[in-house]
């Protein structure tokens, strides 16, 4: 594919905002306004002016997908728009005219991954062929927040199929229905997944900020490959009601977003107790009102700061990290290093045990819910489905992960008491909280992962970023934040915040503070290739 001239490019990153003024508002000359980089905030300010409304922004990010998704570089982020895009727009435009403000949200596009559902004209799919005309019946409830919130829900995002729980070998940002996504940095490298859809979608600009979910790095690594803030919550303070699952020890969903402020500001909407989701009951007093109010350009000075062990194995990796540290402690941070935690490395195949027996029991009660028109019930039906559909579903890689789940007995194997059990002491007790205790600190700091790699789907290449955090706040269901962090040969690497359970205030006030020190982040140029010869 031939790369986009200078010109191009320029014109493609600069479409304006058309229908910018307000009905009923005294004209004020038109104003080009950019959508690449573009806040919350920014967008906000613009339709307070009266520049902007949210019609234009909407038809603006419209234009741009068409643009960049649907051809130019082809990045295949998105899987469908929302039709009534628009018409939601024009309404939310309507209550802005008559006083009524929703919140920061109001008005503003957000993309979602396909897992979760949206009761509109937009399917849920997971990126499976198996789910095509699955019409939601409602909202999932963050969906519901979102709405209330007055967000525009644009488009459903591309993913790694079934959130990269079908194959070992798989490549990441590659489902049946929406092939294989693209890096937007440079297009023949991963984009890293599951949320590799919504991490593109953002770092293009394709929207003003996006959901993914999470079971193990499906926000994290995604958003360090694509240059992008990515926040996986605290489990349970999120809902994930109306979300395909992996396993509900560890799903949630996040915000993913272009800087950490956008990241607050969508976590703020999609947080609350759910009745639908019973983990949320945990969250009880630890909902904040308003995430962005512990945004502190000064938040690193006197925060304690332990230093997990270095990959060891990565100096590109390393160096990156080692350049992070020397920024914590101009910032003011105190920083211990290192800060091991001691069970790192005792895993072993207990988490993959626990996933699986979660996966086959909750996705088999998630299909037992869906409507007439989605013939699959079960995984097994999923397999089957599969197997009778090779040329479509499997033309690169297979469905090993779903057999092996299918063979797990139910969750009352003490096979899977045990795991589950291990995993909570190793990862939390002796893990994190141990860690955390012995050095007195307020957060961990660690890679959150290596440099894109190239796809390979011949080969079932094309997977993560390589060494990175994810696994121990993963597993425990803490928080971890990813922050932009540098480049390597034009590619981004980030590095990881992460902390005790509901530790989400502390969290973003200390990444908030590192963004703002370092200011890395960049647009993305939609190279084809990396010339390094």
């Amino acid at each position: 594919m031939a790369s986009l001239s200078r010109r191009e490019f320029a014109e493609l990153a600069s479409l304006a905002v058309a229908g910018a003024m307000l009905p009923g508002l005294p004209s004020r000359p038109q104003q080009a306004v950019t959508l690449e980089e573009t806040t919350i905030a920014q967008v906000q300010d613009g339709m307070k002016a009266g520049r902007l409304t949210s019609r234009g922004v909407t038809q603006a990010y419209l234009d741009r997908i068409a643009a960049l998704d649907r051809q130019g570089p082809t990045l295949r982020a998105v899987l469908e728009t929302n039709p009534e895009a628009l018409t939601i727009a024009d309404g939310l435009d309507a209550e802005r005219r008559r006083g009524k403000l929703r919140g920061p949200l109001h008005g503003i596009p957000v993309i979602v991954k396909d897992n979760i559902e949206t009761h509109d004209k937009m399917q849920t799919t997971a990126g499976s062929l198996a789910l095509e005309g699955n019409f939601a019946v409602r909202d999932a409830s963050i969906v519901e927040r979102l709405r209330a919130a007055g967000a525009v829900v644009l488009a459903k995002a591309n993913l790694s199929e079934w959130a990269n729980f079908r194959s070992s070998r798989s490549s990441s940002g590659w489902s049946g229905r929406g092939r294989q996504c693209r890096n937007p940095y440079v297009l023949d490298r991963t984009p890293s997944g599951s949320s590799s859809g919504s991490a593109v979608s953002v770092s293009a600009n394709l929207c003003a900020v996006a959901v993914g979910t999470e079971t193990d790095g499906s926000i994290i690594s995604p958003a360090n490959t694509c240059g992008i803030v990515g926040l996986k919550p605290t489990v349970g303070l999120v809902s994930r009601a109306g979300i395909i699952p992996i396993a509900h020890s560890q799903d949630t969903a996040g915000p993913m977003a272009r800087t950490v402020a956008d990241a607050a500001a969508l976590l703020t909407a999609l947080a609350g107790v759910d009745p639908r989701d019973p983990a949320t009951a945990d969250a009880q007093g630890h909902v904040a009102k308003d995430y962005t109010a512990f945004l502190d350009a000064s938040g690193l000075k006197g925060a304690r700061i332990g230093v997990q062990a270095r990959t060891g194995n990565n100096p590109i990796v390393d160096a990156v990290l080692e350049q992070a540290i020397a920024v914590l402690k101009t910032q003011g941070a105190d920083v211990v290093d290192p800060a091991p935690i001691e069970t790192a490395g005792q895993l072993g195949m207990n988490e993959r045990d626990v996933l699986q027996y979660e996966f086959k029991a909750d996705l088999n009660a998630y299909l037992a819910t869906m409507p007439a028109t989605v013939k699959p019930r079960t995984l097994a039906d999923l397999i089957a489905f599969n197997a009778a559909n090779e040329d479509r579903e499997m033309p690169y890689f297979g469905q090993e992960t779903f057999i092996a789940s299918q063979a797990r007995g139910p969750l009352t194997d003490q096979a899977y008491i045990d795991a589950r059990a291990k995993c909570i002491e190793l990862t939390r007790t002796k893990g994190i909280d141990a860690t955390m205790d012995k050095y007195k600190l307020d957060v961990m700091l660690g890679p959150s992962g290596g440099i894109a790699s190239l796809v390979d789907l011949a080969g079932g290449g094309g997977g993560g970023g390589g060494p990175g955090s994810s696994q121990f706040p993963a597993v425990s269901g803490y928080p971890h934040i990813t922050v932009p962090a540098g480049f390597h040969f034009g590619l981004p690497l980030g590095v990881s915040f992460y902390g005790r359970a509901w530790s989400e205030p502390v969290l973003l006030r200390v990444a908030y503070a590192f963004e703002q020190a370092t200011k890395v982040r960049r647009a993305p140029g939609f190279t084809p290739t990396l010339a390094l010869s």
